[in-house]
């Protein structure tokens, strides 16, 4: 009695509110010609409608996206179309009875009809979505982590989640290789799954050899099922990986020149250029020059320069030869560059331009279209909205290229339409501000705004965002108490590091310094918070792989402060400072500016076990005699400074505040003044060292 109790609810539940079969309601879905129809159908069905049907009446609605010449507007007419929200509470109820292909399937969809990360149905799906995860299988996996991308969820703990399940399954598969076993083999894997996971190796770094062998053997079998971007895809993933194979690159490149041959869409001969550059002896044929001349002034900005990157490359592996093949590829190059400037002065449309401007970088860029980008931004600066601010600050970011009047424009844009930006997006605004150290006229309330919208949000944002974030506000000396006890918590910390298992490398490296760098400025410049360094064994590990080269530029500057000061042995090169800040040379003037020799009885800030037993702002003067000062001289080269005017960036005026904290008296030797015709004999220069260190000329 007890077990059929048991059952019975449970068989209720499943066939009270479904038909006895769903195919017929299918077929009239199927036979559907517009969206009207298909939530006709819904609404006469609503009571009966399984988890089956409504997955498929998603399918049937995004399908007929593809008849629409207005994708936008199709968008908004599914969206608020009176019946979507009943199609959106049957999706609630049902998505439990989901089965996994469904459930991602959905999610995807409704992320496509702009329906907001925050929208309860958008949750539920990624909560359902997460309980299943450890079952689903890598086409599913792969379409859920794209869902993930979407909602900017790059570094949240359920896509390092995923990344752990990717990594796991391939150890599996590695031991499982080594144990002779059969899981894995060749002939089971598909075409698309062999992709997938070489794109999980490239991003976890992968070097075990046996596994890339295995699945580049896959990926010859499967080579001509592939399509352009897929090639360009196992290209790059092959390339990254240090893969060599004459075999299967010869049949690359065969694929890659004839699909270029027959190719007439602008994007695909981009991809097909960009791969064949990749290949080793990246020559291309007078037919694929003639396809690029063809088809370029037909190109967005993207794809001109993906093309003119490839020329580049071509060039520069030419020019020990230089033909007639090479003299037309400069001639390419030069017609790329008037079809990008051409494109830019006719640009109207500042929302175009962003979405052509989001990945673009590389030399060609900066150097032929950046100052022309820039004039078309300021054009269309009236046009500067809460939709596209981000983008905006990101590529100027990206650039390095001051505009006072973009940035001002920007933070003006934040400071009245901060409530309809995204919480996530507030660190790419902030971070050109921070890279090019540039307050903005709006100074204290653009940032302001910014730190109190953020305050909201401290409980949810993403731990790596939130480590971004503080250190962009540090490098501009802005230093909010919330966000840094939040930042500095042993629970964060703890949450973080989990975090950092499971993104590549680069990024955890990338974290692990901004955390430190942020530390650092912290313990130096907001003492009273009592926050403590502890970043000690990462630095000293850090810098224990430094071997301490000199460029030409620091070698000359060596020998010539050397001679001024009177003898290598009052000048120490590649000095470690209390917090690990490396300084180029040091050295001491007593109160007479008498130049000091270092010896035993000096105990130098490069010794760091011992300093640091030191309190913080006294490390550096306890160890001098009375009346004499400590000198950092830093040369600075092009890096330091923003691209188009000689300003220096954030990093560098936060480590000279951060000298100046210690004690030192900072000396930064600009490269174009060192480079300059006023300092090019030996004489200047050495005139010029000595005027910056004693304050005085000698001829």
């Amino acid at each position: 009695m007890l077990r059929l109790r048991a059952v019975c609810p449970f068989s209720w539940r499943v066939f009270k509110f479904r038909p006895f079969s769903c195919e017929p309601l299918i077929s009239q879905m199927s036979k559907c010609t517009d969206e009207e129809q298909v939530f006709d159908l819904i609404e006469k069905n609503k009571a009966i409608l399984s988890e089956k049907q409504v997955g498929y009446a998603f399918n049937i609605l995004w399908q007929f996206r593809k008849r629409k010449t207005n994708l936008l507007k199709y968008v908004e007419c599914i969206r608020d179309h009176p019946q979507f929200p009943t199609l959106h509470n049957l999706t609630t109820s049902k998505m439990k009875f989901m089965n996994d292909g469904t459930l991602v399937n959905v999610l995807y969809i409704t992320q496509r009809f702009a329906i907001e990360a925050r929208d309860p149905l958008v949750e539920a799906l990624v909560a359902e979505a997460w309980r299943r995860l450890e079952r689903f299988d890598i086409n599913v996996l792969s379409k859920f982590s794209s869902c993930l991308a979407h909602q900017h969820l790059y570094f949240s703990p359920l896509m390092g989640k995923i990344a752990d399940i990717v990594k796991r399954n391939l150890d599996t598969i590695q031991d499982l290789r080594l144990k002779s076993a059969i899981l894995l083999m060749s002939e089971e894997l598909t075409s698309q799954q062999a992709l997938q996971v070489l794109g999980a190796m490239e991003e976890m770094e992968s070097r075990s050899s046996r596994l890339i062998e295995k699945i580049a053997s896959v990926l010859l079998k499967h080579l001509d099922n592939y399509k352009p971007v897929e090639l360009l895809k196992i290209t790059r993933g092959l390339v990254f990986l240090h893969f060599h194979s004459k075999e299967l690159f010869v049949k690359l490149r065969e694929l890659l020149l004839s699909y270029l041959k027959t190719s007439v869409i602008p994007s695909e001969i981009s991809i097909l250029v960009c791969a064949i550059s990749m290949l080793p002896s990246p020559h291309l044929d007078e037919v694929g020059i003639s396809q690029i001349e063809a088809v370029s002034p037909h190109c967005d900005l993207s794809d001109l320069n993906g093309l003119a990157t490839s020329v580049l490359r071509w060039i520069q592996g030419d020019q020990m030869y230089l033909d007639s093949t090479t003299v037309k590829q400069l001639k390419l190059l030069q017609r790329l560059d008037h079809y990008g400037h051409q494109r830019l002065q006719k640009c109207n449309n500042l929302n175009l331009l962003c979405q052509e401007l989001k990945s673009l970088k590389g030399d060609w860029f900066a150097e032929s279209l950046l100052e022309e980008t820039v004039a078309t931004l300021h054009r269309l600066m009236g046009e500067i909205n809460y939709i596209n601010v981000a983008g905006i600050a990101s590529f100027v970011s990206r650039t390095n290229y001051l505009s006072t009047s973009l940035l001002d424009k920007i933070a003006s844009v934040v400071v009245q339409q901060i409530e309809k930006i995204h919480p996530f997006a507030i660190s790419a605004i902030i971070l050109p501000f921070s890279t090019l150290n540039y307050d903005p006229s709006q100074r204290d309330e653009f940032f302001g705004t910014c730190i109190q919208y953020l305050h909201s949000y401290l409980s949810i944002l993403d731990p790596l965002m939130l480590v971004f974030v503080g250190f962009s506000l540090a490098t501009l000396e802005y230093f909010p108490e919330d966000l840094l006890r939040t930042i500095f918590n042993i629970k964060f910390l703890a949450k973080m590091d989990s975090q950092l298992e499971f993104v590549c490398s680069s990024l955890n490296t990338r974290v692990q310094f901004r955390l430190m760098e942020l530390n650092r400025a912290v313990c130096l410049e907001c003492p009273e918070y009592q926050i403590p360094w502890f970043h000690d064994r990462f630095c000293q590990q850090q810098y224990s792989k430094d071997t301490g080269s000199m460029n030409g530029a620091q070698q000359e500057i060596y020998k010539m402060l050397a001679e001024i000061l009177g003898g290598i042995n009052c000048v120490k090169t590649s000095v470690l400072t209390p917090y690990y800040h490396k300084i180029d040379f040091e050295c001491i003037l007593d109160k007479r500016k008498k130049p000091l020799p270092y010896g035993s009885h000096f105990r130098t800030s490069g010794i760091l076990s011992e300093v640091h037993r030191e309190s913080n702002t006294q490390i550096v003067g306890s160890s001098l005699p009375p009346g004499a000062e400590r000198i950092a001289l830093e040369f600075l080269d092009s890096k330091a400074f923003c691209r188009n005017i000689p300003h220096l960036k954030g990093k560098s005026a936060t480590k000279k505040r951060h000298l100046e904290i210690l004690g030192y008296r900072v000396i930064q030797i600009p490269h174009f003044e060192w480079n300059s015709m006023a300092l090019s004999t030996k004489g200047a220069r050495i005139d010029y060292l000595r005027d910056r260190v004693f304050g005085e000329s000698k001829s």
